[in-house]
C-alpha cells in the first residue's frame, strides 16, 4: 500500500467523558487540555479518504476540532452508547460523498444502528430532503481481514465484561479500546506491532475495562515500540500519570496524531 496513513485521536475519555458532570476533583478542574476527554473514537486517514472509528456523542464536536471535512466510510468497535450515539452527526456527508455513507460492522452491531437508528432505514425516510436522515449503507463483517478505503483491517476479537467486542489492527498499528480480557487466540494477531493503543481506565480494578496495571501487563508481554492508553477516567491526571508510566508507554489525549 502507497502512502502514509494518520492516526488521530478524537477522543481519549471513558464512557462519561471528562470532566465528569457533578465532579469536582482535581482533573475534571485542569485547565491542562489533555485533561478534557471527549468519548472514545479516532480517525484514520488514507490516501484514498478518512476512515472514522466509532460514532460517541461529541462526534461534531470532534470533527470541528480536528478540521475533519469528510468522512469516506465507518468502522464500529461495539455498540455501546458512548461508541454509537452520534451516529445521526454524520449526515452531512451523503451529500459530499454523493450518496450513502458505508458502514463497516458485524451483524450484533448493525442490528442495533437498525434499533437505535430505525428511523434512517424506513421506506422513504430520504425525503423531505437530502440530509434530513442519515442515508447508510451498512457492509457486514467478520472475523477475517478486509479493506476499506484502501487500507486491509484485520479484526481483534476482545472482551469487555460480558460483551464481544473488536480491535483493529491496521498494518504495525493495534487500536483495543474497551477491553478487559484479550482471548489467546487474539494474542497472536497482535503480535509485531509498533503502536499499541489500549485500554486503560484508572489504576483500580474494573470488571469491564483493563486498570493500568493490567494494561501494562498486556504491553510486557506484547512489546510494541510504543503504546498509548486510552478510555481513560477522570481518575488520572495526565501529567501526574505520564510521570509514573515506563518508558514508550503514555497517555493518549484529544487531537494527538501519529503516522504510521
Amino acid at each position: 500500500m502507497a502512502g502514509s496513513r494518520t492516526f488521530t485521536f478524537l477522543g481519549t475519555g471513558t464512557s462519561v467523558g471528562v470532566p465528569m458532570i457533578g465532579c469536582d476533583c482535581a482533573t475534571c478542574r485542569s485547565p491542562n487540555p489533555r485533561n478534557s476527554r471527549y468519548r472514545c473514537s479516532v480517525l484514520v486517514g488514507t490516501p484514498e479518504g478518512n476512515l472514522l472509528i466509532d460514532t460517541p456523542p461529541e462526534l461534531r464536536l470532534q470533527l470541528l476540532r480536528e478540521r475533519i471535512g469528510i468522512v469516506h466510510a465507518l468502522l464500529f468497535t461495539h455498540y455501546h452508547a458512548d461508541h454509537l450515539f452520534g451516529l445521526d452527526d454524520v449526515r452531512p456527508m451523503q451529500k459530499y460523498l454523493g450518496g450513502p455513507l458505508p458502514i463497516y460492522c458485524t451483524e450484533e452491531v448493525e442490528d442495533k444502528i437498525r434499533e437505535v437508528f430505525a428511523y434512517a432505514f424506513t421506506p422513504g425516510a430520504e425525503s423531505p430532503s437530502v440530509g434530513y436522515v442519515p442515508k447508510l449503507v451498512i457492509r457486514r463483517i467478520g472475523m477475517e481481514p478486509f479493506s476499506v478505503l484502501g487500507q486491509t483491517i484485520v479484526p481483534v476479537p476482545l472482551r469487555h465484561a460480558w460483551f464481544d467486542v473488536l480491535g483493529f489492527r491496521m498494518d504495525d498499528v493495534a487500536y483495543c479500546t474497551d477491553v478487559n480480557l484479550i482471548p489467546e487466540p487474539s494474542w497472536t494477531l497482535l503480535r509485531g506491532l509498533r503502536i499499541l493503543v489500549l485500554d486503560a481506565l484508572r489504576y483500580k480494578p474494573h470488571a469491564a475495562h483493563f486498570s493500568i496495571n493490567e494494561a501494562l501487563e498486556v504491553i510486557d508481554r506484547l512489546k510494541p515500540e510504543r503504546a498509548y492508553l486510552t478510555h481513560v477516567s477522570h481518575e488520572l491526571e495526565h501529567e501526574a500519570t505520564n510521570a509514573r508510566l515506563p518508558e514508550g508507554v503514555e497517555l493518549a489525549y484529544d487531537g494527538l496524531r501519529f503516522e504510521f
